[in-house]
Parts: structure tokens; sequence; C-alpha cells
């Protein structure tokens, strides 16, 4: 398959629909019967369909901006007519949002492929795989859609649904970012601030796909901040490949788009701000400004800056442009400027050259400052790199590394001492155990709290009751007089959960050592392996009566228990979010309403008994 570059370089306004035009290469299937040999690109006559009424099953794989390209194909898709499904069955053509950085997404996408091909289901695929590795074999007689194509995306699968193969790889400038979307979890925007890079590591597939830096401008993503705030947004997530880099190619930095964007912010603190990951080299030119920015009430403190090894000479293998004394100057001085700061970072085990004295210096890094997050990670050699034709260290001695750093991080309690600790939350998520809220502190430590659905969205006050290796555990103290824009809270105990709640997207663990986690561009929430997408949002609904409730408490308890008992056979880098001793206080209340709902139910039986007709003759 040839490449088609789109030529088009004005477009209708987003919404309009118009056909693909004849220049974007519309290749026809293949007549095996008259055996075709040559390439067209006029349009054969379409099938007959109508537009909009198709059911498509997105999956995505890989990092923070591929969840937020996903939002916005599937929210134009939606705008069409087109329905959104989980279920790959039901549906009428597959979208895939690949991400090329390890082995195992890859081979997943793979096979998606496979699989939809022999339940000849209809295909797309998009994102970094088709992008960086345009001759892929598997991509063969498959419809692909690039990274900056996204706004494309309907046209798209109007043609494949039609059986043309389309191929839209090709474009100079960014999507806008006032497209139609639909957000996993209605409270999380996810704001991609640019695309691209500035480094060069020897490891990393995505610069390929993503390509050179391409930044947005401060008004355009300040305007989309607004717009997002007005809907109903509480947690702005910055992202991109390297948030460090930003503005290097339209003349500003990170730090004046920091603070346009907080003004932004509503001043009632409501809302939060998540700066995304940022590598040592462009963030040590702007330290104290973002240690400023941190500062402020409505930004979490915490800050992913991956460090990778702790060896300089790995560094330099990698082409990483930075020493780990610079390093250590990005953690200290943000820890030292920053009240509570939390800082995640990243390893890779095992990459080529590595020796066991260079492993070593990474282990006593880690063991130094006792990060609260590490993405653990074996290498894997990506095609095209530079470090693919390295040395490379034995496959065995890669997973023994990996398991004893694995071993050094579990071991670390990095919440100790917050039991007792009176903290500040904003509630944006559930867990995946359908019992608890998720809440973050300003320092960005999860809080699980067990509270209605209608807390969603909201800024409230816990008291730290236990501390999980993986989370802490909070009890409410305080509650919000009302919801953002919609909902008020009037008596927390008579408020219960919907029948199907929103799943969270918080991982369940802290450390990755699969495929879905992209070293050169992951965030650190949304990319951990085992997480579950947000659903449509939370329904306000209210018990009104004993019996709602006390059946609510037995759903909830039930639930608790059996997820408990299944935890067990789980691994340790699962979620820890089954705590007994949060629901031990309602026993005694379970039993004493069990016992009067019980005894009202036999008192009326005998009444009815006693003065039935039968009875009194």
């Amino acid at each position: 398959m040839e490449d088609i570059e789109d030529v088009v370089r004005s477009g209708p306004p987003p919404g309009l629909r118009l056909p693909l035009p004849i220049t974007v290469g519309i290749k026809p299937k293949k007549n095996k019967s008259a055996q075709i040999t040559h390439r067209s690109t006029s349009l054969r006559t379409p099938t007959p369909h109508i537009p909009g009424t198709q059911t498509i099953y997105m999956k995505t794989f890989g990092c923070s901006h591929n969840q937020s390209d996903s939002e916005y194909m599937g929210g134009q898709l939606s705008a069409f007519g087109y329905a959104i499904s989980e279920d790959p069955d039901e549906a009428d053509l597959w979208l895939i949002n690949t991400c090329t950085v390890k082995n195992p997404s890859q081979s997943a996408m793979e096979t998606l492929i496979l699989k939809s091909k022999n339940a000849k289901k209809p295909l797309v695929v998009a994102g970094c795989v088709p992008q960086g590795s345009r001759d892929l074999k598997e991509l063969e007689g498959v419809s692909v859609i690039g990274v900056q194509q996204i706004d494309r995306v309907v046209e798209v699968v109007e043609e494949t649904l039609k059986g043309h193969e389309v191929r839209l790889l090709t474009r100079k400038t960014l999507p806008a970012l006032d497209l139609p979307k639909v957000r996993k979890n209605r409270f999380i925007e996810i704001l991609p601030i640019n695309v691209g890079c500035l480094g060069a590591c020897t490891y990393c597939k995505t610069k390929h796909a993503r390509g050179h830096l391409g930044s947005y401008t401060v008004a355009s993503l300040t305007d989309r901040v607004r717009t997002v705030i007005s809907e109903g947004v509480r947690e702005i997530w910055i992202s991109s490949e390297d948030t460090g880099a930003y503005g290097r190619d339209i003349g500003t930095n990170l730090p004046i788009l920091l603070n346009a964007i907080v003004r932004e912010l509503p001043s009632d603190g409501s809302a939060m701000l998540r700066i995304g990951m940022t590598n040592p080299p462009f963030i040590l030119e702007h330290l104290k400004e973002i240690a400023a920015v941190l500062r402020h009430p409505c930004v979490y403190s915490f800050l992913h800056v991956p460090v990778q090894s702790g060896s300089d000479s790995v560094l330099t293998a990698m082409n990483r442009e930075y020493t780990i004394s610079e390093f250590r100057t990005v953690v200290d001085t943000l820890n030292e400027l920053v009240p509570g700061m939390q800082i995640a970072t990243d390893i890779i085990c095992g990459f080529p050259g590595e020796t066991a004295e260079d492993f070593r210096e990474t282990i006593n890094l880690i063991k130094e400052y006792k990060f609260s997050q590490v993405h653990i990670s074996q290498f894997y050699p990506r095609p095209g790199t530079p470090a693919a034709r390295m040395k490379k260290v034995s496959s065995v001695e890669v997973k023994k590394r990996s398991r004893e750093l694995t071993t050094l991080f579990e071991s670390f309690a990095p919440y100790d001492g917050m039991e007792g600790n009176i903290e500040t939350i904003w509630i944006t998520e559930i867990a995946t155990d359908n019992v608890h809220l998720v809440g973050h502190t300003k320092g960005y430590v999860q809080v699980l709290v067990i509270a209605p659905e209608i807390l969603l969205g909201t800024r409230t006050t816990v008291k730290i009751t236990s501390v999980g290796r993986w989370s802490v555990f909070g009890e409410l103290i305080s509650i919000p007089t009302t919801n953002p824009k919609e909902h008020k809270i009037s008596n927390v105990s008579t408020t219960s959960h919907h029948e199907q709640p929103i799943q969270s997207n918080v991982p369940s663990a802290n450390i990755v050592c699969c495929g879905d986690l992209c070293e050169c561009s992951a965030e650190v929430e949304p990319v951990l392996c085992g997480h579950n997408p947000c659903g449509t949002g939370p329904k306000n609904t209210k018990s009104g009566n004993l019996v709602s409730s006390l059946k609510t408490l037995f759903l909830r308890r039930r639930k608790t228990q059996q997820d408990s008992d299944s935890d067990k056979s789980h691994s340790t880098t699962k979620m820890k979010v089954m705590d007994r001793n949060l629901l031990s206080k309602y026993a005694v209340l379970d039993w004493v309403l069990i016992f009067g709902i019980i005894s009202s139910f036999l008192i009326i039986v005998l009444l009815l008994v006693l003065l039935s007709p039968s009875s009194r003759s």
C-alpha cells in the first residue's frame, strides 16, 4: 500500500459532513476475480447504508495523549449519530487506537486485527503504530488514520463501512482543540498541549510517530480550559510527550502557559490542574517557576519526572541528555520548595549494555528517594530504533533485575504517618471495587472513601483512618453544601450508589511492567495496567426509606467481601481496596435492622392470620 498525501489545505468547519475528497485517495477493494492490479483513487458505487446509524467498538492503548485522541474521535462519531460500544461483538466497525512503545501493546493490536478479520468486521487502526510503522505487514488491507488526522475520523469510518480502504497519515497542522469530545470521565479533561518532542532517545519509537515538537498556542489552550470548566470538568490533566518542552517552537514556555491556565481556574478551588510528565533537561531551566505553580492551591503538588536509570553511562547510551546529578537537582529543589511534593519516576530494567554495577546505582537511587510511585518496565527493543541494534542483556537477567527492583519498591511505606491527618480531597471517580469513591489530596495521594456518588466532582474534607500500600482510606468529616452546577446534598446516609456506577480509571497499582506504559510519553494515571474506563457519569438517586438503605448497605458489604476474597489470588500489584475495618462499625446496626424487619414481617403475617374470616369463624 502506498502513502496518500492529504493535500486539502482548508476544510469545512467542525461538524459539517462532506464527502471524502478524491485527493485523500480512497483505495477500493480489489476485485480478485478480475485480477485488478492497478491502484485507483476513484470511488466505487457505495453500498446502500445510512451514515451514522452504525455501532463502533473503540479500544485504546497507551498514554493519556492517546486517551484524549480517542475521546475526540468518539466525540465526533457520536456527534454524527454513531453509537460507541465496549462490546466488539455488537459493533459494525472496530476502531483501535494503538501504542508503539512496547512489544506487548503492539502484539495486542495485532491480535485484535486478526480477530476483526476473522469476525469479518470493518477495521480502522489509529494512533502511533500506523503513523510510525507505515509498512507494517499487519496493516495491509486495513484503513489507517494518523495521530494528526483524528478530526477526519468520521470520513474514514464512513468510507471503511462502504468497503473502501483509507490511508490518512500526512498533515502539517495540529487538530483543533474544540472538536466534539466524549470523556471517559466527565469530571476529567485530558488537555494535550503539544505533540512530539525535542528528544532523540535511542529506545523510543514514539518520536517516529508523533514527530518533532508542535505546540498549541497559549490562547487556544486557555480557551479550551474555560470551555471545559463551564461544562463541569473538575480536573485538567496536561498531557504531551514532554510537557517541559512546551512552547519552544512558538516562542513561549511552560511556566507562561501554566500561569495562564491557573488564572482560568475557579477561585473557589473546585477545579484542579495536574501537570503531566516532563523530562529533566527542560524543567531544569524553570525549576523555581514550576515550583511556584505547584504551590498554587488549585495545582496538585505532584510531578512525573522519568529518570529511567541511576547510571550516567546508561543514560548516555539512552541519549537522555541529562545526568543523575541533574535529576537529583530537580527532585531536591522541588522537594525543598513545594510542601508535600510527590514525585513519580520511571525505570527501564536491562537496557542494552547495563552492567550489574549500573543496575546497583539504580537500586541505590530508588532506595535514597523512596518514590511513592515508580513505573518499572523491562527493556523492549523497538524496530527501527538505535537501541534495537545494541547488544542486549539476557532476558533472564532483565527479568531478575525487574523483580528485584519491584520487591524493593513494594517494601516502601510512602504513606506512613498520614493516619489521623485531616486532608482536603477532590473526588472524581469510583474505584474498581464499586464501593469506594476515589479522591486525591493536594499531593495527589489517592484516598478511598465510602460516600454517596453525588459527591463526585466535589471538594471535601476527610480524616485519614488507615494507610495502605497503594492508597490511604478516609472518613468524611465535611460535606459540601452543593455539588457543582446540578445537585445538592441533604443527607449523606440516605444516598446510595446507582445500579451501574462509573468505573474508575485509577490504576490498581503504581507499578507498571506491561505494554501499555509509554516511557517516552506516559502519564501516571491512565496508562497503567488493568485500568477500567469510566462510565457515563453518576446519577443522583436517594433511597428515601429504610429498606432501600438496608439493601444498599447489604450490596456494598457483599461486594466488599467478594472482592476481598477474590483479591487474595491477585498479584500484589493490584490496589488493596478492601479494608474490612471500614465497615465493621455497621455490623451491629445491620443485625438490629435485619431483626426489626423480620420481626415486623412476622407480626404482619400473624395479624393477617388472626383477622382472616376463617380464624374468626
